[in-house]
């Protein structure tokens, strides 16, 4: 049964391969230890095998730990658990000239007292990530996205429920930072705000690219899982320091609920919703 679920997500990967930019096996150890089973062995070579080398630009491997422990002792055991999975990659015929990046993350830290089942939470953050990142698809910059009820400014005419997403206001993998760029886009957003006065909006932060059982991905600062929710919170707080009041605004992270279906570069993003007008 567990062979046939595998191949099963093989094939869903397959299916969907271009619909992302990277795809993501896991792979889970016992408490305190990164030494390798015969099936985790087998399952991490046999997602390596199975990539299309035509479309995968390289692997990178990423070591987890769960909350508990100090800070130094998990990076040395997050950083042992990927040199682990590398190692038996790299036995079983894989390359290591397409292995780019080999990194222990640390721990992921959970607020115990939000977490229902707080065993199993932990055990899937006692893990490995291998990350086949696949080669770019090119897109047309100026694209329009075209999806109904979304627009890509503020103008003077918007109802409730519309939805303002801004291409230049994107953020890197893993960092709900703002970027030169999105500061010069939001200045500019800040101006039109100010003239329409009447618009009360939600600022929805938005990720993309985590694995099918994560709906949130974690922020590469703060180490939890709350990178969407971040990402509208760093967009609310440049706002108010723009004198946008905060009566007009609130902040929501989303993860990966809603995906614009498109480049999964564009799902890096903040949306303003308008809530009142």
């Amino acid at each position: 049964m567990d062979h046939l679920k595998y191949i099963l997500l093989l094939l869903f990967f397959s299916l969907n391969v271009f619909a992302q930019e990277e795809i993501v096996h896991s792979v889970y150890f016992e408490f305190d230890k990164y030494n390798l089973k015969e099936d985790q062995k087998k399952s991490a070579v046999e997602f390596a095998k199975s990539l299309d080398s035509t479309i995968v630009e390289s692997i990178s491997i990423y070591g987890y730990c769960d909350d508990r422990g100090k800070d130094d002792y998990n990076f040395v055991l997050s950083t042992n658990r990927a040199n682990t999975i590398r190692d038996e990659l790299v036995k079983n015929g894989i390359t290591s000239k397409i292995i780019v990046s080999i990194e222990g993350k640390g721990r992921i830290l959970i607020d115990d007292d939000l977490v229902e089942n707080l065993p199993e939470v932990r055990s899937k953050n006692r893990r490995v990530d291998i990350v086949a990142n696949l080669k770019e698809i090119k897109v047309e910059e100026e694209a329009p996205v075209e999806i109904p009820g979304l627009y890509e400014n503020i103008e003077s005419n918007h109802v409730v429920g519309d939805r303002i997403y801004l291409k230049a206001l994107l953020f890197e993998r893993g960092s709900s930072k703002l970027t030169p760029a999105s500061k010069k886009e939001l200045d500019r957003i800040a101006k039109l705000l100010l003239k329409y006065k009447n618009y009360h909006f939600e600022i929805q932060g938005h990720v993309c690219c985590t694995p099918p059982y994560h709906k949130e991905a974690v922020d590469r600062d703060t180490k939890r899982r709350e990178l969407s929710r971040n990402r509208a919170e760093a967009v609310y707080k440049y706002l108010l320091a723009k004198k946008i009041p905060k009566y007009r605004m609130s902040y929501k992270g989303y993860g990966t609920s809603q995906p614009l279906g498109k480049d999964p570069r564009l799902d890096r993003r903040v949306e303003f919703v308008i809530t009142k007008k």
